[in-house]
């Protein structure tokens, strides 16, 4: 047993006590060098975690709704530049004319936040049953009426609100569902055979079950979070297609080699973000030649990060809002 593993394995043992479930992967080139599964992924029917079960990557999704709006920037649809408003017209009145779409995907809109990142994971946080969030157009109402909290780009600050703007945006210029937006521009294009976005009252034999701690009860996260992932989160993956992914985006499968340059480049440098890393558009750069993608939610945590130099991923899914993290710090993902 090689350390890595050893670390790997003791961090999973910890994670077990929550009671979390995940997967874990790292590849170096062609070469997997680690995959591990633990605990259930379905509690209820007493099914143990595969490393081919597919897991909700909660924010980790932001990065498939920035490929689709960057798609549309290189065909043409949309320009960095366009102006929220320009699309919005009279919708979200409270949004300054001058944000535009390298803002949102930058988190530099200054834009009010729908969405406490900091509240406790066991509260529910959107109004009205959870099916009724299937459309980003459905999101209007609870994206209304928040001012901004300053000038579009004098800083930074991570807002989910933000990426659920883009992906109206998107669904709006193109006149394409923004489910079908991502399939076709970024899924399918990067070979992603295991990737979607799955309803929550529908998920495949295959997806893992989300679970959060309510009063002290571990409950599945179906009444939670959106019925089907948006532009702010929510997609179901696994750690091999994460591997294609990268590979995928990188080789410029999915957007040419120049936008994936301007997406991966640091916007935000790591002092301005407070966070520790720095963001381009859409992923998180902890430095040089490295492009991360995160996300934590009830049900959720979630890590995947590339080094370009070395050609190695390191993918942890995990089904509760902490079992992720000290796997990750294991593996050397560090400031999470």
């Amino acid at each position: 047993m090689t350390a890595q593993q050893a670390a790997v394995d003791a961090a999973i043992t910890d994670s077990l006590a929550e009671p979390s479930a995940g997967v874990t992967r790292v590849d170096v080139g062609d070469e997997t060098t680690l995959e591990t599964a633990w605990g259930l992924a379905d509690r209820r029917h007493g099914i143990a975690m595969t490393p081919t079960h597919r897991v909700a990557i909660a924010s980790g999704g932001k990065g498939f709704t920035a490929l689709a709006v960057m798609s549309l920037v290189v065909d043409g649809t949309l320009t960095l530049d366009t102006t929220a408003r320009s699309i919005l017209a009279d919708d979200l009145p409270l949004i300054d004319d001058r944000v535009t779409v390298r803002h949102l995907l930058a988190h530099r809109s200054g834009i009010g936040e729908y969405l406490d990142d900091d509240a406790d994971l066991s509260e529910y946080l959107l109004p009205g049953p959870m099916s009724g969030y299937v459309s980003p157009e459905d999101y209007l109402g609870v994206l209304d009426g928040h001012e901004s909290i300053f000038e579009p780009d004098s800083r930074f600050s991570y807002c989910n609100g933000g990426f659920v703007v883009l992906a109206i945006l998107a669904q709006r210029a193109s006149g394409i569902d923004f489910h079908e937006l991502v399939r076709d521009r970024v899924i399918r294009p990067a070979g992603l055979t295991t990737t979607d976005y799955l309803r929550s009252d529908q998920l495949p034999g295959d997806a893992a079950v989300g679970y959060v701690q309510v009063h002290g009860a571990w409950r599945t996260n179906v009444f939670h979070l959106p019925v089907i992932g948006g532009g702010d989160g929510g997609i179901y993956t696994t750690a091999a297609d994460l591997h294609r992914f990268w590979r995928a985006l990188l080789a410029g499968r999915i957007v040419p080699a120049d936008a994936v340059t301007q997406m991966t480049s640091m916007v935000t440098s790591a002092d301005e973000s407070g966070e520790g890393v720095g963001y381009g558009l859409g992923f998180w750069v902890p430095g040089p030649g490295r492009v991360r993608l995160v996300g934590m939610d009830a049900g959720s945590s979630f890590a995947s990060e590339h080094d370009v130099a070395t050609g190695t991923t390191t993918s942890v899914l995990a089904t509760t809002g902490m079992g992720a993290w000290g796997v990750c710090e294991a593996l050397g993902i560090d400031n999470l």
